[in-house]
């Protein structure tokens, strides 16, 4: 059973939808047999992540470093920086975008 996970082990990967942005998943179902996964989301200044919808799974944004704007369908835009905790339900659409530094952030996909 694997309890400590060292992110220095982990790769970064490249996003499966998001262009130049990169991941490094540090928890993950497969892996760890929970119903979570957990990454960091490392997007440079002027990049952004399309358009998109988790339909499975909640999405919970923690930004370490960074500041963009993300837009949630139902919510509209707002900025979001260090400090900020975003959670974003299953089935609704959302972007990041207006990545005004380059921008780190562990990001939480959480299955019922």
């Amino acid at each position: 059973m694997k309890i400590i996970v060292k992110e220095k082990e982990k790769a970064w990967i490249s996003h499966p939808t998001a262009k130049g942005v990169k991941i490094k998943i540090l928890i993950s179902k497969e892996e760890h047999e929970e119903n979570v996964k957990c990454m960091l989301v490392k997007i440079a200044k002027g990049l952004e992540v399309p358009i998109h919808t988790h339909i499975h799974e909640s999405d919970i944004l923690y930004p370490l470093s960074g500041k963009f704007k993300i837009w949630v369908d139902g919510i509209g835009e707002f900025e979001v920086n260090k400090g900020m905790v975003v959670r974003i339900p299953k089935g609704i659409k959302h972007k990041i975008y207006d990545v005004q530094e380059d921008t780190l952030i562990y990001d939480i996909f959480s299955w019922p």
